[in-house]
């Protein structure tokens, strides 16, 4: 076991300065934060939220006590070998970190899947990418008889026309395997709780735009070659997003402000895309013309 946490903090120390260096130049951690600041800003998103709240506040809150109480003191001791009297505050960031794994998992799989999808599309929508929208699920425009406002763009969303998390998206055995292997390393003062941070962010990245990358429609080749020309961007979301839902009492909000954010992200790449296509657009225009 020694062995391989020598090599995976060897192979982690080795890649950070490239990500780090990448991940500067990218902003994507920018995103965590530009998503809570929207999502305040915009009312008409809060109501997914809303819908699971209670349930998700007791989960959260359930297996953060039960982690504190049948954990904290035994990785206390354990920690207390090699982070001397940094090991209460250690153990409390390790046990933060195991029960925020966890509350990711078993919420977004039993209880936020509905309400994360209709936060993220209803954020593209905001931005104006209906058309992107479109290809997930159905939109209702105008207003009906019942006299709903459609302009709200969470009372525009109808039926879903694609399983929102394609097989295999959220594999339980992969959350426990990650767990299994990057937990030792918190037992490397402070460096190796950093690294531990940075491979959950590094798992948790990419995870984020799994319906973006169902509504473009790509394949698992073209998702895989996305985000590995991408890592770092996706990392440094990660880092942030799986740091700002370890608060247990908030982590239901930001998860949905985190959301908010890769939607935003989303829509920045397919401003992106279009600004780069349209002079190609236009020059295959001009030829037709002449």
């Amino acid at each position: 076991m020694a062995d391989r946490v020598k090599a995976v903090a060897t192979e982690e120390a080795l890649h950070f300065k490239e990500l780090a260096e990448e991940a500067a130049r990218s902003g994507a951690y920018f995103y965590p934060f530009k998503g809570i600041i929207y999502l305040l800003c915009h009312y008409n998103l809060w109501q997914p939220l809303f819908s699971r709240i209670g349930p998700t506040i007791a989960l959260g809150l359930g297996v953060t006590y039960v982690m504190f109480f049948f954990t904290y003191l035994p990785q206390t001791a354990l920690l207390a070998f090699t982070n001397g009297p940094l090991a209460p505050l250690s153990a409390a960031l390790l046990v933060l970190s195991e029960s925020a794994t966890m509350i990711h998992f078993l919420s977004r799989y039993f209880l936020l899947e509905d309400s994360l999808i209709d936060t993220f599309d209803g954020t593209l929508v905001a931005c104006g990418h209906d058309a992107l929208v479109a290809d997930g699920r159905q939109l209702r425009g105008g207003s009906d008889r019942g006299g709903h406002d459609h302009s709200d763009p969470i009372a525009r969303l109808g039926k879903l026309l694609k399983q929102p998390f394609p097989p295999g998206t959220i594999n339980p055995r992969a959350i426990l395997r990650s767990m299994l292997y990057y937990i030792p390393l918190n037992f490397i003062p402070i460096v190796g709780t950093l690294m531990y941070v940075i491979a959950q962010g590094k798992r948790v990245g990419p995870l984020v735009h799994a319906r973006y990358f169902q509504l473009k429609g790509w394949d698992t080749k073209q998702r895989d070659e996305w985000v590995r020309r991408n890592r770092a961007a996706y990392t440094s979301f990660g880092v942030v997003a799986f740091l700002l839902e370890l608060a247990p009492f908030a982590a239901l909000v930001l998860a949905h402000s985190n959301t908010v954010g890769a939607a935003l992200w989303a829509s920045d790449i397919q401003k992106v895309e279009a600004a780069s296509t349209a002079p190609n657009v236009r020059s295959e225009q001009a030829k037709e013309a002449h």
